[in-house]
């Protein structure tokens, strides 16, 4: 695997390692030891899978508070999606900062999300699916998020938003 940083302190674009030949590729999708010696999480407590019907739905911003804070590993198996993340850690360098990339079962692209982290994605094709790690099981009462528009934020999205939840439409600004 392949492990590439984003501007966002802690959070990184995994690209596999094919190996190729007439019948098509073989690649490793998860190793712990190599996780691990990045310094990232290598242990995940739960497996989510988020499919969509139609392109333009919007899922997020996401997040968990502790006692339940989490990471995150995403992938998209189905279609393509862009999917977003935000640094919401106030004592990081890249607060509020954002950082999106077109994940697709195409590229086989996946994105690390560390603890503190806002999450979401815009379904870029109908019928898109994702797959995630997540290290801590979901937990209501520390779920949080942040609404996917919030001007702090500053946020492109590469296309229109034309479905989305009521909860996930009236999250709060984080504010200045």
């Amino acid at each position: 695997m392949i492990f590439k940083p984003t501007p966002l302190r802690g959070s990184y674009l995994i690209e596999i390692e094919k190996v190729e030949d007439q019948r098509g590729f073989f690649a490793r999708a998860w190793c712990s030891r190599e996780f691990e010696s990045h310094g990232l999480s290598g242990t995940f407590a739960q497996i989510n899978v988020g499919f969509n019907n139609r392109k333009g739905t919007l899922r997020g911003m996401h997040y968990q508070v502790e006692p339940h804070a989490e990471v995150k590993v995403v992938r998209c198996t189905r279609g393509e999606v862009f999917d977003v993340i935000v640094d919401l850690r106030p004592e990081s360098p890249t607060y509020k900062r954002w950082f999106g990339a077109e994940l697709s079962a195409e590229n086989h692209r996946m994105l690390y999300v560390p603890e503190g982290y806002a999450h979401g994605y815009l379904t870029l094709t109908d019928q898109a699916e994702i797959y995630y790690l997540a290290s801590a099981p979901y937990a209501p009462e520390s779920a949080r998020g942040a609404r996917y528009n919030d001007p702090a934020f500053g946020i492109t999205w590469p296309e229109t938003v034309t479905t989305i939840s009521e909860k996930d439409a009236s999250w709060p600004d984080i504010g200045p």
